[in-house]
């Protein structure tokens, strides 16, 4: 391995920088994710860090980092929502003037909480690439110091704090499983603990609509891959960093991947079990445990990495997990257009125990005939089990069931 950028004695220093700034964030116990894995799991609960994610740890080393003239000039980043709070928090912090370039149509939350942190901000693109060539733009033009979210030895330096407080907290831990976006927070996690316990596993996870590291990994160097849409959107980084990519491939021991539902399971489950509200892209770890659980060795950490969530974006996550949970269901009957028949299916449904959430009920329109009528129909259910009870009572009264 060629001599790392950042090395050990960064990260004892960004802890020490950070003293003052950066929450000491609880390590929690999981019983229900202890019984699925067979031994000890813990959350390391980055949500309820300042600013809501880990990333005011890297922004900040970076821009207390700066010189006068530096700051001065003032910083500008890029970011749809966490990099962005960090940075504006950083920047206030140390008295230095922060733009941030955001895409059109980021979450009104996160662009209230950047502003309210003292930061400027610019919308510019629909993307974040978009954003990120503006504020290079901006940059260029200005004179101020671009803030990169994940490629800066400051920047991995900072995250990797997260690394130290983990083993402080359980120094017996075997493994440590944490989301992967650019690769800041993997890097600096991988860097501090096994510079003290090369033994420990450290298990990166990205969604797979997402994943630009597996490729990477297999190149041996960075790739670009096209991400595609994704409710994580946190993690959702097209390139890996360089810096990070480095420590990555040689410090990292697997990179795993996983679907949307199981993100939405495992919000749905860090919500009901833990009563902690995660982010899609925080939750990367759970959804890790829940799709294979026999394959971390215990006491396993999970870092939840932040917990910035637009309501909007929650309630269709919260369904999306209560669908591939099993506890909602969502489909269309056929019924004859007669006096009672709609009643009927009401009154059967509560037979089977499925509560009834919304009901829409058409009667005219160029697919139906002149004799039926269509209801549309969400349940609230019990389970996957209870789900095909549901179903398979009423496809043997003779109800025609339609899920297209």
């Amino acid at each position: 391995m060629a001599v790392p950028q950042v090395t050990y004695e960064d990260v004892v220093a960004a802890r020490e920088a950070l003293s003052d700034v950066a929450a000491l964030t609880p390590v929690l116990h999981s019983r229900v994710l202890s019984e699925i894995v067979g031994g000890p799991v813990h959350l390391k609960c980055e949500n309820l860090q300042r600013a809501g994610s880990f990333k005011v740890r890297g922004a900040y080393v970076r821009i207390a980092r700066l010189s006068e003239d530096e700051r001065a000039r003032g910083v500008v980043a890029a970011s749809a929502g966490n990099h962005a709070q960090g940075v504006a928090l950083g920047s206030s912090l140390v008295g230095a003037k922060s733009t941030v370039y955001m895409p059109e149509g980021a979450p009104l939350p996160k662009v209230e909480a950047t502003r309210a942190y003292g930061a400027d901000v610019v919308f510019a693109g629909h993307t974040v690439d978009e954003a990120l060539r503006a504020a290079r733009e901006h940059a260029d033009r200005t004179g101020a110091v671009f803030i990169h979210p994940f490629d800066h030895p400051d920047v991995v330096a900072g995250q990797g704090t997260v690394g130290l407080e983990i083993l402080e907290q359980l120094p017996g831990t075997a493994t440590i499983v944490l989301p992967i976006g650019g690769g800041g927070l993997a890097a600096g996690v991988a860097l501090a603990v096994k510079s003290q316990r090369p033994g420990i596993k450290v298990v990166g996870v990205q969604a797979e609509r997402a994943a630009a590291y597996p490729d990477s990994l297999a190149a041996g160097r960075p790739v670009m891959v096209e991400p595609t849409p994704t409710m994580a959107d946190g993690i959702a980084v097209g390139r890996p960093g360089d810096l990070p990519f480095e420590l990555i491939h040689y410090l990292v021991d697997s990179v795993v991947t996983v679907s949307e539902e199981s993100l939405s399971r495992a919000l749905l489950l860090c919500l009901e079990r833990s009563k902690l509200l995660v982010e899609p892209a925080g939750v990367a770890g759970v959804a890790a445990l829940l799709d294979q659980p026999h394959a971390f060795e215990p006491p396993v950490v999970v870092v939840l990495s932040g917990g910035n969530i637009d309501p909007l974006l929650l309630a269709r996550v919260l369904r999306h997990g209560l669908a591939a949970a099993g506890r909602y269901l969502a489909f269309r009957i056929r019924l004859t257009d007669r006096p009672g028949a709609l009643a009927a299916l009401l009154a059967r449904l509560a037979d089977l125990g499925a509560n009834v959430l919304d009901v829409v009920h058409e009667r005219f329109g160029s697919r139906l005939h002149l004799e039926e009528a269509e209801v549309l129909l969400q349940l609230e259910t019990r389970g996957p089990a209870h789900c095909d009870e549901v179903l398979s009572a009423l496809r043997r009264d003779g109800y025609k069931l339609l899920f297209s």
